[in-house]
């Protein structure tokens, strides 16, 4: 298509050459110059009743007709309507599509070429790095997406306050995707025997101590953060939810896929290391890691900001793991688009 389109500006440059040219010599040098812009275009100058057709043959081995691009340029004397006569056989849709496919050729060059996806997700934690993270998404045009738990921020705050309304409408503008992570990061301890499960929140009036909850009362930490999430921002999460250090059991997923929620983890190379101590687990080394192991289709955890770690991992490393997969062919995107949870996600 793109070929046509070239050959039919050329064509098209050529006919004032065709109308103005009064002997047949003259014309018979504007045709065979036509010939020669077809053929360098890959079409074949066919010959025949004084006239040129430009044709290509297909891959099943037809000839295809070069439309909607000029199709034939007569070399017989023409009258002063040839020319005309000529550019009528290119249709004005046809003409007007010609920066159109020329602007669609070059998009398609620049698009990146991904070997696969990578899926960057973030937990909330101490938001000691949350402008830092929306600021490194924004600047490489990433979406990614998001956990929320109502936790302490180093704000003194928590995560879920009016305060952090405005934040969580950008990126729900932005377009990231936004999931629960239990309101008071409830961690699960274990199944109890008469069906219900223990828990140990890390924040809330419990905090620190076990408490047993029924599938119903797991199941309202879980959309406890939606109701509150629409408080800020007016809209829902997405159906999706991350247990608090990952702790799940069969009782755990059933109680959250009975009020809608789909449970996701993270890939054994997502795992950043960032909640680690980096006095044994440098930045340096879990950027090397990281890169050297992850591959696609891969869930990555990250935490904005954690409390008990004395080198922030994000400062240090986000940025040159995204330019590191990148330069690597790999792409980002959000759980909305990764195979395993897509189905999750109500389309309109």
């Amino acid at each position: 298509m793109a070929r046509a389109a070239a050959l039919t500006l050329c064509m098209l440059a050529l006919a004032p050459a065709l109308s103005q040219a009064e002997s047949g010599v003259a014309k018979r040098a504007a045709v065979a110059r036509a010939a020669g812009i077809a053929a360098a275009y890959g079409y074949r100058p066919v010959l025949g009743s004084g006239t040129i057709t430009a044709s290509t043959t297909s891959a099943g081995g037809s000839k295809a007709a070069m439309a909607p691009a000029v199709a034939a340029i007569t070399s017989k004397p023409a009258a002063p309507s040839a020319a005309t006569a000529m550019l009528a056989v290119v249709p004005a849709a046809a003409a007007a599509s010609v920066p159109a496919a020329s602007s669609a050729a070059k998009a398609a060059q620049a698009a990146p070429q991904c070997k696969g996806n990578i899926y960057l997700t973030f937990d909330t934690g101490s938001q000691a790095q949350a402008a830092l993270i929306a600021e490194t998404l924004q600047k490489h045009h990433i979406k990614a997406s998001f956990f929320l738990a109502n936790e302490k921020t180093v704000n003194g705050d928590y995560s879920l306050d009016p305060a952090w309304a405005p934040y969580w409408k950008a990126r729900l503008a932005e377009g990231h995707v936004i999931g629960s992570h239990t309101f008071d990061h409830d961690v699960l301890v274990r199944d109890a025997a008469d069906g219900k499960l223990e828990t140990k929140p890390g924040f809330g009036s419990s905090a620190g101590k076990v408490r047993t909850l029924s599938p119903d009362q797991y199941c309202e930490q879980i959309r406890r953060v939606d109701q509150r999430f629409v408080e800020l921002t007016g809209s829902h999460l997405d159906p999706v939810w991350r247990a608090p250090a990952g702790r799940t059991s069969p009782r755990a997923l059933a109680a959250a896929r009975s009020c809608g929620y789909t449970h996701v983890g993270w890939s054994p190379a997502g795992f950043s290391g960032d909640e680690l101590p980096s006095e044994k687990y440098s930045n340096a080394s879990l950027l090397a890691k990281s890169l050297r192991e992850l591959r696609a289709g891969d869930v990555v955890l990250i935490h904005m900001g954690i409390w008990s770690r004395k080198d922030a991992w994000a400062p240090a490393n986000l940025e040159p793991l995204i330019k590191g997969l990148s330069q690597k062919g790999y792409c980002f995107a959000t759980l909305r688009d990764h195979p395993d949870y897509s189905s999750s996600f109500k389309h309109p």
